[in-house]
């Protein structure tokens, strides 16, 4: 089971279940942005990120480098987490734009951060494609 990173499943797990709690709520959210290049390349970033958090392959990660690194991989994955779900709960209270922003930096931070620290090249090309679409698709919200 070296291919399967469970906690990184967790993270995405834990990512996901304020969306979809939103999708529930918003039926037909509209999607402002026109530019249909950054919207395809926010959802391949998206897709991409989801599944190299959770399947490492060994020709393309090197792992952690060090017990420091591993800790700040663990730390840094939890800060992000419940920084995420706090600025989700007061989104849900009050919609701002800039709580917005938040929301959409926080996954691209964390996605790059497992794949720094991991040394996950595939991670880190997805996370910054993923941040670059999600960070203009959110900003034209």
């Amino acid at each position: 089971m070296d291919w399967l990173n469970i906690f990184g499943l967790e993270m995405l797990v834990l990512l996901l279940i304020p969306n979809i709690k939103y999708a529930l709520q918003n039926k037909h959210p509209e999607n402002k942005s026109t530019n249909m290049f950054m919207n395809v390349m926010e959802q391949i970033g998206r897709y991409a990120c989801m599944l190299f958090m959770i399947i490492i392959l060994d020709f393309a990660v090197t792992g952690f480098l060090s017990g420091f690194v591993t800790a700040v991989y663990f730390l840094g994955n939890l800060v992000l987490m419940v920084s995420y779900w706090v600025i989700w709960f007061l989104y849900s209270e009050k919609q701002e734009c800039w709580k917005q922003m938040v929301l959409a930096i926080i996954p691209t931070a964390l996605f790059l951060l497992s794949g720094i620290t991991m040394l996950n090249i595939p991670l880190i090309v997805s996370a910054v494609i993923f941040g670059a679409g999600h960070i203009y698709v959110t900003q034209r919200a």
